[in-house]
């Protein structure tokens, strides 16, 4: 029968019709003691026992229940009263335990011994002892373990984390291990060493609280110390028992175990953060990387080998390859041609044309589709109204640089084994810098009038009057001599005559508006330019240009290899730029004219239709070139001019001039025609910076996870450190099992009273308990802590009546639980 006596206490009584109630008095006045033989106790407590004792053993090992008592149905039992340690009229020394006789015991008397005599183990040693030697050894060692593998892969983990590792071609599509799997097994790792961390992070906190508790001297331990296990364990406990943290949290070891808490739960995102493999870009590196050249810069029969047509050279042997050059040139020209007509739209329907040519639409291309190519319009010193008015007519002189399409190569030849994105599944890029020189190409326009070009048309020679123009035949049959030197006043401005070693070109007629004539003979095999006469809508004003090529060293090349494509772009006036070509080879020639590119430029003024004029066609690409013809000596805002739209249009030529060939400005090999049988490697200054998977963190903001990192193995291995010092583990009081049981044979206490029910409240969490043991028996004993209630607290009688309206709503339902 359980009953709650007046003063709250907790009375439990055992009906027996042999039990002398003289024992026990009123829990207010003073309890009586009696001395009783060790038969006594064997009679009272077990039972009746066989003279051969056979029974003792099993009650010993299987029946004992509470507080040791054996298994009392259908036995005669006493009846006996527990009285609250520390209340009012009981002893307060834990140097007294209640007998289950209900006769106090001191703990000196031969009686105790034989009281605990069934707790021991047949070597003699008790059950305390038993579990220190075998279940805590297990137990230490175990911890032990946790805590040299926590240390070692947590220090593992921030020297990667610190070092951040790239791992190249370990990691992606193409070989070695996926992304995906990399990142699980980094999260498996991660939490392992988590769940290491937090199981030698609470053996340390058991042991420290469990020493504390036993020293002597030592203030004991509270209930909210006792708490600092469940905020490792469940983290959500600093907020659902804010109570305990408030009083617990303000300590030094409540402090530490914050921070455990913290740490172990942010763990596995500061691995993901810091330690997985993530796609990161790296550093700009320098480094030398190798390029196969086949052919010289600019040779017209490599360019038309190269071409892709399926009529064989046998169907038509004289023009298979030109007719295949023609229509890529004409392709890639009009493309680049609308694209950046495009550009130009934009720019003045936003208003934001200028006139310097800096800040104007750069050259635009393409390259197999998919790389976008950007130039540079460079020689920016060149002022186009001084020149003009120097020469008394609009000159208009503008040079355009393409970046060398052999880099394209290059970045993937597995020679260099650069990692492509398609190698990290289409999500890698990487930029390349190369030292290398970069084509130019020169367009020179001078407004001229028929009166100053007549010596150059050959329907004005004397003699031409006696020959019919025939556009089909020109030039041939029509006895122009091989050294045209006839003078012009625009002699000095292209070079023409003795005086500069050029021949000036000689075209047939005059063409019709909005059309364009095409010389490519000037020179004959010592031709360096290539020649357009265009006529605007206004009569007898024509525009004479001249197209040349060359390789710039004041220039270098970038590509970007990225997802889906890429980009090739020259980089020029730029003097912080260490690429540049000239810094490579201080003593490399600049501006020399190539004859082999008017050869190429040849093909594909035809393709465009440059020479149309000769049949007056009216070409709509050619009509619209006419239109950019400059009326004054600056360039205009909102369009360009023909000098810019020619050199636009030839961009493709200097591009596919530089596939395969070499990365100096010379060719320094001995081959027919130029053209290599097997492809010499070349190398070449360049700048690497690439995206693959590596360690360390992509953005700024994780770094913050460093103070995680650091601080797990820095609480590992101090643990580590301490649970070697400290030897054998004792029995962890903070441990629910460990502490269920000596409560549960623990004498009962006034110092929580009424928290039976709801648990600890406010400065009850602060009340200091202690672990007292005699003979191998542990209890828990109050260190006499002193709870004051704050004012307008609840009574423990209130307390007690609300829990127990609780109690008997819950007791009479019946329910899935």
């Amino acid at each position: 029968m359980y009953k709650l006596g007046d003063d709250q206490s907790f009375e439990l009584q055992f009906s027996s019709p042999n039990f002398d109630s003289n024992l026990l008095s009123p829990l207010s006045s003073t309890p009586k003691y009696q001395r009783i033989s060790p038969d006594d106790v064997d009679t009272q407590y077990h039972g009746a026992q066989s003279p051969d004792n056979s029974n003792q053993g099993d009650l010993g090992q299987s029946s004992r229940i509470g507080l040791g008592l054996g298994d009392v149905t259908g036995r005669r039992t006493p009846s006996v009263q527990r009285v609250p340690v520390g209340s009012k009229g009981t002893p307060t020394s834990a140097g007294f335990l209640l007998s289950p006789t209900s006769t106090r015991v001191g703990v000196e008397s031969p009686e105790y011994d034989k009281r605990f005599e069934h707790r021991r183990n047949t070597s003699g040693t008790s059950s305390g002892d038993r579990r220190s030697q075998d279940g805590s050894e297990i137990e230490h060692l175990t911890s032990k373990d946790a805590g040299i593998s926590g240390t070692v892969f947590s220090a593992i983990w921030l020297i990667i984390a610190l070092v951040k590792p790239r791992y190249g071609t370990k990691i992606g599509s193409s070989g070695g291990l996926s992304p995906s799997t990399a990142s699980t097994i980094t999260a498996a790792i991660a939490k392992t060493i988590e769940l290491s961390y937090v199981t030698v992070f609470v053996a340390f906190l058991g042991q420290m609280l469990t020493r504390r508790a036993i020293a002597k001297g030592s203030k004991g331990v509270s209930v909210a110390d006792l708490s600092l296990r469940s905020w490792v364990v469940q983290p959500g406990t600093l907020i659902t028992h804010w109570e305990s943290v408030r009083y617990g949290g303000t300590t030094l070891l409540g402090g530490i175990a914050i921070f455990a808490a913290i740490s172990s739960t942010t763990y596995t995102t500061a691995s993901d953060a810091l330690v997985s493999p993530n796609l990161r870009m790296g550093s700009v590196k320098h480094q030398l990387l190798a390029g196969h050249v086949s052919t010289s810069w600019a040779n017209p029969f490599y360019v038309q080998d190269t071409c892709q047509t399926p009529i064989p050279t046998a169907l038509d042997p004289d023009n298979a390859a030109t007719t295949c050059i023609e229509i890529e040139f004409a392709g890639q020209a009009f493309s680049n041609w609308i694209t950046y007509l495009s550009t130009w739209a934009e720019v003045v329907a936003s208003g934001n044309g200028s006139s310097n040519l800096a800040s104007r639409p750069p050259p635009v291309a393409t390259l197999y589709d998919n790389t976008t190519v950007t130039g540079s319009w460079i020689d920016l010193q060149y002022n186009m109204t001084e020149t003009s008015l120097h020469f008394n007519r609009t000159v208009n002189n503008i040079s355009m640089a393409m970046p060398h399409a052999g880099v394209f190569a290059a970045a993937r030849d597995p020679i260099n084994k650069i990692m492509q994105p398609q190698d990290l599944s289409g999500f890698g890029e990487y930029f390349l810098g190369a030292s290398v020189p970069s084509p130019v190409i020169n367009v020179l326009c001078a407004a001229v009038t028929t009166e100053e070009l007549a010596p150059l048309v050959y329907k004005w020679w004397p003699n031409a009057a006696n020959q019919q123009f025939n556009s089909s035949t020109w030039p041939n049959g029509y006895g122009i001599p091989a050294k045209k030197l006839n003078s012009t006043p625009v002699d000095d401005l292209f070079g023409f005559g003795e005086k500069y070693g050029r021949e000036p070109p000689v075209f047939g007629i005059f063409p019709q508006p909005y059309n364009t004539v095409l010389n490519s003979t000037a020179g004959g095999y010592n031709a360096d330019a290539l020649y357009v006469l265009a006529a605007s809508a206004i009569p007898d004003q024509y525009m004479l240009c001249s197209l040349s090529a060359s390789l710039t060293t004041n220039c270098s090349t970038l590509y970007h290899g990225s997802r889906s494509s890429g980009s090739l772009s020259s980089i020029c006036n730029d003097p912080e730029d260490s690429l540049t070509y000239i810094k490579s080879y201080p003593n490399a020639t600049n501006g020399i004219r190539s004859g082999d590119w008017v050869n190429v430029a040849t093909d594909w003024g035809l393709a465009i239709n440059l020479d149309g004029g000769v049949s007056n066609n009216n070409a709509a690409v050619i009509r619209l070139l006419t239109q950019l013809i400059p009326t004054s000596p600056v360039l205009s805002r909102k369009l360009p001019s023909i000098a810019e739209g020619l050199a636009v249009l030839a961009g493709v030529t200097s591009l596919l001039s530089t596939l395969d060939a070499p990365f100096v400005h010379f060719f320094n090999y001995s081959a027919y025609e130029n053209l290599l049988e097997t492809p010499e490697i070349q190398l070449f200054n360049s700048t690497l910076q690439y995206q693959d998977y590596s360690s360390g963190g992509s953005h700024s903001f994780q770094y913050v996870f460093y103070v995680v990192l650091i601080l797990v193995f820095f609480m590992n291995f101090s643990c580590l450190v301490l649970l070697i010092i400290f030897g054998g583990l004792l029995t962890d009081i903070s441990e629910l099992g460990n502490l269920f049981a000596m409560s549960l044979n623990s004498p009962p206490s006034d110092t929580l009273a009424g928290a039976c029910g709801g648990g600890p409240e406010g400065q009850e969490y602060q009340a200091k308990w202690a672990i007292a043991q005699n003979e191998g028996h542990f209890w828990i004993e109050s260190k006499g802590t002193q709870i004051k209630k704050p004012k307008g607290a609840k009574t423990q009688e209130e307390i007690y009546k609300e829990r127990q309206a609780s109690y008997s709503e819950l007791s009479q339902r019946t329910g899935w639980i």
